[in-house]
């Protein structure tokens, strides 16, 4: 029998200005979930209802806390990411691609010479069934995000050469629902980062990039799901797109989470190689501070001033680039805050030949060397 914790918070943190009533949840230290062919991508959790929620890809799972499956969307034809829960409209918000690249041809063939990128909108209640199709219905609806889909098929100049995507944008990926950078509590938003292609020899590549966006807007420009390519409405640009210095990474941010208790917005991403940079796994946003303004370093062909916030001071500190981060290796595949301090985090395996996920619960300690322990 696995040990349990009583968790006595606030757990459904506040969301488009809307507080959650207090919540009392015993929650396990591991959760463990199989899903398909495909490794875990994302994961989420649901205190009022106890349950968890998880992304395979190609499949979405919902469990109790023991982990028993109490249903699931199966042939979701693109890569379906990270995930993030909003105990508010209780729908689970997460990223999902159709692109023609050597991660999404073998997943979403339909997408040749077309990519497109989408926030996908899970209604959690209406998930009671096992292997339910993704298509025609309202469990699972999408909104294309047409600034990433710009950003992605863009050829830019760069040191006198043609480039593929502005900015090395691969897509999207990392999500997290979180207030406003800079301001504490009020209204929240959807934060969704760009995937960013691994690349030694560009200078455009250093920056993590997330739009913010309007948790109603999404839901209602949102629409039943038809997997051939078309050209629906969407969100045509977000309300605000930040660039935080990092260092190129491989692939961009694989998960966000914002964690109210420490005031941060965590990054984990998949190392990068440049060697003039730490190339740590682990980066947060100081949620905190307010962003500057700034013009991008190393991208020529954008000299316009962005918005620019603040790495956590918390953490290793690279004394050559003054980047903050943690060697720590969990979290590239799913992470999120259950308040109070503690978060799960995802480990994955195989297990009979399926994918596997071990939720483990963690605590954020602060530590500059070993950020989270057993509780």
């Amino acid at each position: 029998m696995l040990k349990r914790i009583l968790l006595c918070a606030a757990l459904a943190v506040a969301s488009l200005s809307v507080v959650s009533a207090q919540v009392t949840v015993v929650v396990p230290r591991e959760v463990i979930a199989t899903g398909s062919n495909h490794h875990v991508q994302g994961i989420a959790f649901d205190a009022k209802s106890g349950c968890m929620y998880f992304s395979f890809t190609t499949t979405f799972v919902k469990t109790d806390l023991e982990g028993n499956v109490l249903g699931s969307i199966k042939n979701i034809q693109g890569h379906l990411g990270a995930m993030t829960f909003d105990p508010v409209s209780r729908k689970v918000f997460a990223s999902l691609e159709f692109k023609d690249d050597v991660i999404g041809a073998s997943l979403s063939g339909f997408a040749k010479g077309n990519s497109r990128f989408y926030i996908a909108i899970v209604d959690v209640d209406k998930v009671n069934a096992m292997e339910m199709e993704p298509e025609n219905n309202d469990v699972l609806r999408t909104v294309c995000l047409e600034d990433v889909v710009s950003d992605y098929a863009a050829k830019v100049e760069l040191d006198g050469e043609t480039v593929d995507h502005r900015y090395s944008c691969s897509g999207i990926d990392g999500v997290t629902i979180a207030p406003k950078i800079g301001r504490r509590g009020g209204r929240n938003y959807l934060y969704c980062a760009y995937g960013v292609y691994r690349g030694d020899s560009r200078g455009d590549n250093d920056y993590q990039i997330i739009g913010r966006y309007d948790l109603d807007e999404l839901d209602r420009m949102a629409s039943s799901v038809r997997f051939e390519v078309e050209d629906r409405p969407g969100i045509e640009k977000p309300l605000e797109k930040y660039f935080v210095f990092t260092g190129n990474t491989n692939w961009g941010v694989q998960n966000l989470c914002y964690d109210p208790f420490s005031g941060k917005m965590f990054m984990a991403v998949y190392k990068g190689s440049k060697p003039q940079y730490p190339n740590y796994p682990l980066f947060a946003v100081d949620m905190t501070r307010k962003p500057v303004r700034g013009v991008l370093k190393g991208v020529s062909y954008d000299r316009s001033k962005h918005s620019l916030p603040f790495l956590s001071e918390d953490g290793l500190k690279d004394s050559a680039t003054g980047i903050t981060g943690w060697n720590f290796g969990l979290g590239s595949t799913g992470f999120c805050s259950l308040g109070g301090g503690l978060f799960y985090f995802s480990q994955n395996g195989r297990v009979n030949g399926s994918e596997t996920c071990v939720a483990r619960l963690l605590r954020w300690t602060g530590d500059s060397g070993d950020p989270f322990a057993e509780p």
